[in-house]
């Protein structure tokens, strides 16, 4: 039974190997098909395609402009109505803000008031009370309460003009500087003026308009240190008195292993609330710049 089912399957092979090739036949004429459809249609040309275009004949470089012509190129900073632009406004405002704790202590009254206020302090034998922000507070408002109308001409002059655009930034600047210049030259001292100049090795100034801002400052500010401390001394002299009254008891009584601070203290803060001692130098503070 074996030996016939071997010779009954024998024949069926020709039969798959010519079905195999009739297949192969069948798929290789419709690849041919397919590639000579393909060929034509990529030989026909795209309607949404243009033409080639032939290159246009170069022309000759033309020469630079002369220096100083109006053709050339310019960076305008403001804008089409001649107002800053947001940036430049911001860039202003954040390099003003960078220099203005040097601004505030040279050129406004603040350094006289921190300092006299600072005196105050050690004349009461309270090297901590009150605390240095409190002072530089106190200071920073009075400053601003004095320098009002500086900066109310200052804003008039030169920065209500410039933001509307009717002024550049330079001469903004210049327009700004006029109220502070006068306002400096008129609390300082013509000596500290001399002594800056010819420090400086510079020719004596025509006029109080002509000095440079150079040796205005150091000047202004040497004059405020003077004054700041004439002030500090005489609110010293009352408290130095009550210092030496209470050694001269404690050491007319034997108590010379008791601090004589700890019994002057009560004394001094006592007379300086007496006869309202903050009150007094806030105003001395103010007359001093009234007279300019």
């Amino acid at each position: 039974m074996p030996a016939r089912t071997v010779r009954a399957a024998a024949p069926a092979r020709p039969l798959v190997a010519r079905a195999l090739a009739v297949t192969a036949a069948i798929l290789l004429a419709v690849v041919v098909i397919l590639l000579g459809a393909s060929a034509g249609h990529a030989g026909e040309l795209d309607p949404a395609i243009p033409e080639p275009v032939q290159p246009t004949t170069p022309v000759d470089p033309t020469a630079p402009d002369a220096p100083g012509s109006d053709d050339g190129l310019s960076v305008e900073i403001n804008g089409v109505n001649g107002q800053p632009s947001t940036a430049v406004l911001t860039l202003v405002g954040i390099t003003l803000l960078s220099v203005a704790p040097a601004l505030l202590l040279m050129m406004t009254s603040f350094t006289k008031i921190f300092v006299v206020l600072a005196m105050t302090r050690n004349a009461l034998s309270l090297p901590s009370i009150p605390p240095n922000q409190v002072l530089a507070g106190l200071a920073l408002f009075l400053s601003l309460f004095i320098m009002a109308p500086v900066l109310t001409e200052i804003n008039t002059l030169a920065v209500q003009p410039y933001l509307d655009g009717a002024t550049t930034f330079t001469e903004a600047l210049q327009d700004g500087a006029a109220p502070l210049q006068t306002f400096m030259l008129a609390h300082t001292r013509e000596e500290d003026l001399a002594l800056m100049t010819r420090a400086a090795g510079q020719p004596n100034p025509q006029d109080a308009a002509s000095v440079p801002l150079t040796t205005l400052i150091p000047a202004f500010m040497i004059s405020e240190l003077r004054a700041a401390f004439i002030i500090g001394f005489v609110i010293f002299v009352p408290f130095l008195v009550i210092d030496l009254v209470v050694s001269a008891a404690l050491m007319s009584m034997g108590m010379m292993m008791l601090p004589p601070v700890m019994i002057s203290l009560p004394f001094k803060i006592l007379l300086f609330v007496l006869v309202d001692g903050w009150g007094l130098i806030i105003t001395a503070l103010i007359n001093s710049y009234q007279g300019g």
